[in-house]
């Protein structure tokens, strides 16, 4: 497969049809995760509300859960559109935040991942590893520490739980239990403004409304987010002009300067 070309086909593909994504996301980040789902060329919509939720969700192309900002209303609010999604075949991108590190986050994502049917799941290794049952607290676990073991956990919670994993950090994972890709494409500035996981959580589900395949999909959106980071930190002189030019960056990479630059191998 020539990886440039499928995830530039993915990218046109969003620019063309421009899928609703329904977040229910983190309260801290919404503008950010908004307008990050614009740059790409999708629609944003952002309804939490019990009484619209199910409505929203099957207008949908992909419904996004964000455990960011967690509330007992959010919760059954997420319940609601997941299943609503479930039921019309839509796919839902679940984004557990903090998960293992209180005891409610850590309910609250395994009922998720019980009463819901999850495409992708998108998180750091800390939170897979408690999903997953691996043991550890949210900074139990370290990508740049022990990069094969967090590459065999993605498969291996992905074959647990049925799903496509994206495990995010240096490098990252995705596996459906089968295959496995890695993505080598970021930059440390990701880390110093915060939402940026949300952000790539939001790319994922843009490309998977798009594209049938939740690690195609997966690994394409983070090749594509990873490629502009490098390219907006070269063009910022601290957090507040990266993030401005990562937006401007996600809006104009397209075509063989995205071809060219996007890193993922499979394992």
């Amino acid at each position: 497969m020539n990886w440039g070309e499928q995830v530039v086909a993915i990218r046109q593909r969003v620019n063309e049809r421009r899928p609703l994504v329904h977040h229910l996301t983190n309260l801290v980040v919404t503008n950010l995760t908004a307008n990050v789902t614009l740059a790409v060329g999708a629609s944003p919509v952002m309804a939490y509300a019990g009484e619209e939720v199910v409505d929203m969700a099957r207008l949908a192309g992909a419904v996004v859960l964000n455990m960011g900002t967690l509330t007992g209303e959010v919760v059954e609010a997420m319940l609601l559109a997941g299943k609503a999604a479930n039921r019309a075949g839509i796919p839902v991108v679940f984004d557990p935040v903090g998960a293992g590190a209180t005891p409610f986050r850590t309910r609250t994502a395994q009922k998720i991942i019980t009463e819901l049917h999850i495409d992708i799941l998108r998180g750091n290794a800390s939170e897979i590893a408690s999903i997953g049952g691996f043991g550890g607290q949210t900074r139990g676990v370290d990508a740049a520490e022990a990069p094969a073991r967090v590459a065999e956990m993605a498969r291996q919670v992905a074959r647990d739980l049925n799903t496509v994993v994206a495990v995010t950090g240096a490098t990252d994972y995705i596996s459906d239990g089968e295959r496995l890709l890695a993505v080598n494409n970021g930059h440390p500035m990701l880390t110093l403004v915060t939402g940026t996981g949300c952000s790539a959580t939001a790319i994922i589900a843009a490309f998977r409304a798009v594209e049938e395949d939740g690690v195609t999909a997966s690994a394409a959106a983070l090749a594509y987010y990873g490629l502009a980071a490098e390219r907006a930190a070269t063009a910022s002189r601290g957090p507040a002009s990266f993030q401005v030019a990562l937006l401007d960056t996600l809006y104009n990479l397209t075509g063989a300067d995205l071809a060219r630059g996007v890193k993922i191998r499979a394992l």
